[in-house]
């Protein structure tokens, strides 16, 4: 079976509360679009703003390798003739090979929010198919809230359709706009007219009832061979369709050959790339590209894929460019402490001294707020420590940390530290945009002269979480540091009722981290 996916992160995906592409940004999208094989990638609707409008001038220019690149619009506006709307001309002076058009499949649609009667609308979607055809364009119909329309008038909904396909469409695109349909409405409605369509049918769902997948996966069956979907659930309220899991699916599950065995190990990195150009955090438990998607924390979980992955992962990681990790917990039991400490070089056996000693530190300082399955770098130095296998970098004589609020309202904070290095005493002050900032600053100023592999590291996330809400502001707190250099990313953590404190426990893992993983004398 063939497929045609279909990508439109860059226009529905770009209505996510909180999303705003420039340009650049949905040029570089449509590049990892291209290196992973989307058939086609929906850019926007050009006019419709200056940015979707420079981002078709400047698409052409690029030359992509895989991937078409469709132009989006309305059918032509209900008081206009089709040489006149702007719409249409804009359109087509994107000079995309194939546009795509929407128009309306529900009668309440046409009547509430076009204001027009139901045979208008009809010639809306007649005369712009028509017209498209006649400029040599590949023309695909988006049936905007098909599902609900033909739920409420099927004969009508059935026409908006027919009416598309008679004027020479090229694929017709049935939508659950709203994201309210059960899996078997759609498949039972596929059903109904699918011996009535002559063309290429596609499915467009949304995920407000969290079915979005699954819709599009019944719609495969009932008789679609399109796919539409934005990468990582992106779009408006709810989000569409994740082609993320869907590919996965068609690929893995399936048997479906949608992008290429290479291409597939790209998946789980376009994923986090689209989320870092998103600026927003990628989801952790995200099916098969989500960074908890191979994870275990479980003891019994964890014995048993030591002995045979398949016991509780569906399908090799690896596959989706994707990794296995091990949890380290109070609930996870030796054999994470034995599989950790291979990672680092080190064997351990779970029935050993060592191991239970270790086990059991761990399930203390857990107790104590502390978390190792988000701060893995905390935990290799805490192995390696208590089996003495790491030396002390430096040692802290003293520090202290001022903020002061000035008249002008700015916020200063500046820190002081003492410590000795190699032998040496280095006494530093360092200024920053917070508390936390100033010491870090401070830390590496003092730390730079003897280990000069700390200017190629720096922190990128700094989460702060209190354990005790009813102790109001006596509260412990853990703090999660993420740094990283040109090659690694790591997380460390500090845990006290003093957040300082709490961040200084997680600094210094950080610095003490990138030190040992580089083998710093």
């Amino acid at each position: 079976m063939k497929i045609e996916l279909y990508d439109t992160t860059l226009r529905d995906g770009a209505q996510t509360e909180g999303i705003s592409y420039s340009v650049n940004d949905k040029i570089n999208i449509a590049k990892k679009m291209d290196e992973l094989g989307i058939q086609y990638i929906e850019g926007g609707w050009p006019g419709a703003n200056p940015k979707d409008s420079e981002f078709f001038e400047k698409i052409k220019k690029i030359k992509l390798k895989n991937s078409e690149v469709v132009s989006f619009c309305s059918t032509r506006h209900p008081k206009k003739k089709i040489f006149y709307d702007i719409n249409i001309r804009k359109v087509l002076e994107a000079e995309t090979k194939t546009i795509t058009i929407f128009g309306k499949s529900w009668d309440l649609h046409v009547r509430e929010v076009l204001k027009s009667s139901l045979e208008d609308n009809l010639k809306l979607i007649q005369d712009t198919v028509r017209y498209l055809k006649t400029k040599n364009r590949k023309v695909i119909y988006d049936a905007e809230h098909f599902f609900d329309g033909y739920k409420a008038n099927p004969e009508y909904a059935l026409k908006t359709i027919l009416i598309a396909q008679d004027a020479g469409v090229d694929t017709i695109v049935l939508c659950d706009t709203n994201g309210g349909s059960l899996p078997d409405d759609i498949f039972e409605t596929i059903k109904n007219i699918k011996d009535k369509i002559r063309v290429i049918l596609g499915i467009h769902t949304h995920n407000d009832l969290g079915l979005a997948v699954a819709n599009s996966l019944v719609a495969l069956k009932a008789g679609c061979t399109h796919i539409q979907g934005t990468f990582n659930n992106l779009g408006e309220r709810c989000g569409n369709a994740d082609l993320c899991t869907i590919i996965g699916i068609l690929k893995l599950k399936m048997g479906i050959n949608c992008i290429s065995d290479a291409a597939l190990k790209n998946l789980t990195a376009t994923s986090h790339y689209i989320s870092e150009i998103s600026n927003i955090k990628p989801q952790d438990n995200q099916p098969f590209v989500g960074r908890s998607a191979f994870a275990h924390k479980a003891g019994v979980h964890i014995d048993a894929m030591l002995k045979h992955p398949q016991t509780y992962e569906h399908i090799d990681p690896s596959l989706v460019g994707n990794h296995r990790r091990f949890l380290i917990s109070e609930l996870s039991g030796k054999s994470s402490i034995v599989t950790m400490a291979k990672e680092i070089e080190l064997e351990l056996d779970k029935r050993s001294p060592q191991t239970r000693r270790i086990f059991k530190l761990l399930q203390e300082l857990e107790h104590k707020g502390y978390q190792f399955e988000a701060a893995d770098a905390s935990f290799k130095l805490l192995l390696n420590k208590e089996l003495k296998r790491i030396k002390k970098f430096f040692e802290l004589e003293g520090f202290r940390v001022i903020v002061e609020k000035r008249a002008d309202e700015r916020v200063f904070a500046e820190a002081t530290i003492r410590l000795k290095v190699k032998g040496k005493e280095q006494y530093m002050a360092a200024e920053g945009d917070g508390p936390v900032n100033a010491l870090d600053n401070a830390l590496r100023k003092a730390l730079i002269e003897f280990y000069p592999a700390l200017s190629r590291m720096h922190l990128s996330d700094f989460k702060v979480r209190v354990l005790d809400e009813k102790a109001g502001t006596a509260a412990k707190v853990r703090v999660l540091i993420q740094s990283q250099d040109d090659k690694d990313i790591w997380n460390t953590v500090g845990v006290s009722e003093n957040i300082i404190e709490a961040s200084w426990q997680a600094l210094v893992d950080s610095i003490e981290y990138k030190l040992w993983k580089d083998k710093t004398d």
